[in-house]
């Protein structure tokens, strides 16, 4: 009956849409028309009852270590990091998250700090559903300025076949974006995924796994309604534990 942790809300909706598709880091090294960045994750598990640890490193844009805790109907996590400032160098970050509820129905919210101004500068809440059927979510972001709602719908889990959409509203500008997608494996260590969007935007990535744990994806985007839009390309590696 644990709900899991704020992160995991409209989780698989995200991969489906975002994941492995070339898109930049906030902050990437750049050499002549190459863009780089290097993500590291570990996790260490109950180290306490019910207690997570989970370090993060994305090179050259932040760090940060993070505490999990799980119980029944409660999910906690509490981090502290550095995030890159192009004009101050590193500030210094936190964040608390919880969620409570079930598998089927959880409530979360997600506080973060700017420890060096003292201040609150993100706030989030999120309201989830999973069922056998349907995976949906409503979040609320950016001090309650966007507004997102997501589904996910497996439709045949043995070849990884599923749909996703995102709707999403941005209050200050009156702007509104849907976005759809849809998975498939080709080959049990072959997957393929697309999703267009209605500011004319199309994007396919084709993700293969090179041997156990390690995936090598490559990914293309294009904006069908702007002429002048330069299409991309990306590569990434993987090596997930």
């Amino acid at each position: 009956m644990n709900p899991g942790l704020y992160f995991a809300i409209g989780k698989k909706a995200r991969d489906l849409l975002y994941k492995d598709y070339a898109q930049r880091q906030p902050l990437q090294l750049r050499y002549q028309s190459f863009d780089w960045s290097f993500d590291f994750s570990c996790q260490i598990e109950e180290i306490l009852p019910g207690v997570n640890t989970v370090f993060r490193v994305i090179i050259p844009d932040s760090g940060k270590a993070e505490l999990q805790y799980l119980r029944d109907y409660v999910g906690f996590s509490a981090g502290v990091g550095l995030k890159a400032n192009p004009a101050t160098g590193f500030d210094p970050i936190a964040n608390i998250s919880g969620v409570i509820g079930s598998t089927l129905v959880s409530l979360g919210a997600d506080l973060g700090f700017d420890i060096t101004a003292g201040t609150l500068n993100k706030f989030s809440a999120s309201l989830s559903l999973n069922t056998a059927f349907l995976i949906a979510s409503l979040n609320l972001s950016d001090s309650f300025d966007s507004a997102k709602a997501s589904f996910y719908r497996a439709l045949n889990p043995p070849t990884r076949t599923a749909v996703a959409a995102e709707l999403k509203h941005r209050f200050s500008e009156d702007a509104t974006t849907l976005t759809v997608g849809a998975q498939h494996a080709l080959f049990p260590l072959t997957l393929v995924k697309a999703r267009m969007d209605t500011d004319g935007k199309v994007s396919a990535v084709l993700r293969q796994q090179v041997w156990q744990r390690f995936y090598v994806s490559i990914a293309g985007e294009m904006n069908l309604r702007d002429s002048n839009y330069i299409p991309k390309i990306g590569l990434s590696m993987a090596l997930n534990p």
